[in-house]
């Protein structure tokens, strides 16, 4: 059986992917990590990089022995699976990416890290942040600023940056036309500098998973992945 590791974004939960499961598992044994300081899973004692979390898929890659493994990646679950597949090419078949933001700049970190107050969020935004809450636990608020600081390290350095035409694996690259995180400008490049690569525009959707329509997107997968 084929193996399907489905990666959720920064503040994201594997749960989203629960109605995805179903239909999948009909061709693909399906693994959904959590990163850590998500879900039930501590916050790492010196913070949060994308270096880490890379480090973790790679971990938990090597800890189930997949090989030859096909990933799904929302969000930053995307750049997460593209960094490793720079390091680990010969452990991946194919990555899908969905809604991943790759233009990151020190000016565009910092502005996005403001918008990751607790503070403001819990009084602004309070649905967001009980269902914060109900998925990350009391930890939500030490969660917040962790991903501020790695969006603010990965404006610094983009570890991706200069890379992308070594990632000689199939990659579909997908974003929403009203995602307002991540523009399609910066997609397309993305899909021209990949050696191997497609390029999906989603009608009418906008960047969380939970707003992507799951018959568009299954039916994305089902074709790049050629499943009958």
């Amino acid at each position: 059986m084929l193996h399907l590791i489905l990666l959720h974004g920064a503040l994201g939960h594997s749960e989203i992917f629960e109605p995805f499961k179903e239909e999948l598992s009909k061709y693909f044994v399906i693994h959904t990590p959590l990163f850590s300081g998500h879900g039930n899973i501590d916050l790492p004692e010196n913070g949060i990089t994308i270096e880490k979390y890379t480090e973790e898929l790679a971990e938990y890659i090597k800890k189930e022995n997949l090989k030859d493994v096909y990933i799904f990646g929302h969000s930053m679950g995307g750049y997460v699976a593209l960094c490793y597949a720079n390091q680990h090419p010969e452990n991946v078949n194919s990555i899908m990416t969905l809604g991943t933001k790759f233009d990151w700049t020190e000016e565009q970190a910092l502005k996005e890290s403001k918008m990751l107050n607790p503070d403001v969020i819990a009084e602004k935004v309070p649905k967001y942040a009980a269902l914060l809450e109900n998925q990350h636990g009391e930890k939500w608020r030490q969660l917040l600023p962790a991903i501020a600081e790695m969006m603010i390290s990965l404006g610094k350095n983009p570890p991706l940056k200069n890379n992308l035409t070594t990632i000689n694996i199939p990659v579909q690259i997908m974003v929403g036309d009203q995602d307002n995180m991540v523009t399609l400008e910066e997609s397309m490049e993305v899909y021209r500098s990949l050696p191997n690569a497609k390029l999906a525009v989603l009608p009418n959707t906008k960047h969380p998973m939970d707003k992507v329509r799951g018959n568009l997107l299954l039916n994305l997968m089902k074709d790049f992945w050629n499943l009958h």
